[in-house]
């Protein structure tokens, strides 16, 4: 992708409807994260995402912190992103392949930041690839083949 992002794809032995339902539901997100730094679906947000939704997650990174995230794309069982207040987005896209399975790419935009440069300077990009790499092991495993 471009400079300000970090992305893998990954193919997943499921139908995008079955990873989307993850996907759009807060609570399910720990599941997924392969960064270790989401905890769980704060309590009154919405039980499933839809664009404009507001959803809170209880994090840690270090000391733990809480986090508002609103969903900015959305596309039913096949796209969806959310973005915080620094305005970084969080993107999953799928693509349904013939046989059954999924390519699924998980991508860390933060060209639509509001201070990108500092995000470029820290070791947050190099990090989340990471995060990001755990996080499509971990779908791959929710699906074994």
């Amino acid at each position: 992708m471009g400079q300000r992002q970090v992305s893998s794809t990954r193919t997943i032995a499921t139908t995008p409807e079955k990873i989307f339902e993850l996907l759009a539901d807060p609570a399910k997100h720990p599941l997924l994260d392969g960064s270790g730094s989401v905890l769980a679906a704060q309590n009154g947000g919405p039980e499933r995402l839809s664009l404009g939704a507001k959803f809170g997650m209880d994090m840690k990174m270090g000391p733990s912190y809480k986090i508002l995230n609103t969903v900015v794309e959305f596309e039913e069982g096949r796209l969806i992103a959310w973005r915080h207040f620094n305005g970084h987005r969080w993107r999953w896209a799928l693509t349904p392949l013939e046989d059954g399975r999924t390519q699924v790419t998980e991508t860390f935009d933060w060209s639509t930041a509001r201070v990108p440069l500092l995000i470029s300077l820290s070791p947050f990009p190099k990090r989340n690839k990471v995060g990001i790499e755990k996080s499509l092991a971990r779908l791959a495993e929710m699906f074994p083949g």
